[in-house]
């Protein structure tokens, strides 16, 4: 909004604290998302009036609309998830209708097998609740399925704390510590390797989830 990278973390906060008021029914998602931007400038001491706010919003929201693009890993990696004959949820704490329809402008609809948002559902990543529904509208148990996100504390380790296995997405090269159990890839072109290398792949071809983790063989010693 304002092209200071330093900033995302106040947006991302303010978020998920207005985000969690639309999941609590106390706001709709149009006044959420001028109540978020009003408040993320009032938080840099720019106390905006509510015509400038709406202007800076209308703006922000056609920007992004029109700037919605795929990195290029996405496709090949749905591509080989669907080859693998694997189930596939998409599950975010953005709103239903722009998710489906960012989700139907960028042709990616076609891969999931079910769609959980949270302002649907009534609760957000990390809560364990919104993981478990997806388990259960793909039929999967919880420990035989996989959550690949771009946020480390909510989506990774969330994940792995509703019994999932959790993989954290750091496209940013961030490499910062992680709870043990969670895995790390820097890009989408790794996670066919980590799921064949990392999980037992007799069941990969079916229509399940991700089989249970390898155990390592037992390394012996000299004697």
């Amino acid at each position: 909004m304002i092209g200071r990278d330093d900033l995302w973390p106040t947006w991302q906060r303010m978020t998920d604290e207005h985000v969690a008021k639309v999941i609590a029914g106390e706001l709709d998602v149009e006044t959420m998302r001028r109540a978020r931007t009003k408040a993320f400038f009032a938080d840099l001491g720019a106390l905006l009036d509510d015509d400038t706010v709406s202007a800076l919003e209308d703006r922000r929201l056609a920007e992004m609309n029109g700037a919605w693009a795929l990195f290029e890993d996405v496709l090949p990696c749905l591509d080989w998830l669907r080859a693998a004959d694997l189930k596939v949820a998409a599950v975010t704490n953005a709103s239903g209708d722009h998710q489906r329809a960012k989700l139907s402008h960028l042709g990616l609809a076609r891969f999931f097998d079910t769609v959980v948002i949270a302002g649907e559902l009534g609760c957000a990543k990390p809560d364990p609740a919104i993981f478990h529904t997806a388990c259960a509208q793909l039929d999967v148990p919880a420990a035989q399925a996989l959550h690949v996100g771009d946020r480390l504390d909510v989506d990774a380790a969330g994940a792995q704390h509703a019994g999932l296995h959790g993989v954290w997405l750091d496209r940013r090269g961030a490499r910062a510590s992680v709870e043990a159990g969670i895995h790390v890839i820097e890009t989408l072109a790794d996670l066919p390797e980590l799921l064949v290398s990392e999980f037992l792949t007799p069941c990969v071809t079916g229509r399940s989830g991700v089989p249970d983790q390898r155990v390592p063989d037992p390394v012996s010693s000299p004697r």
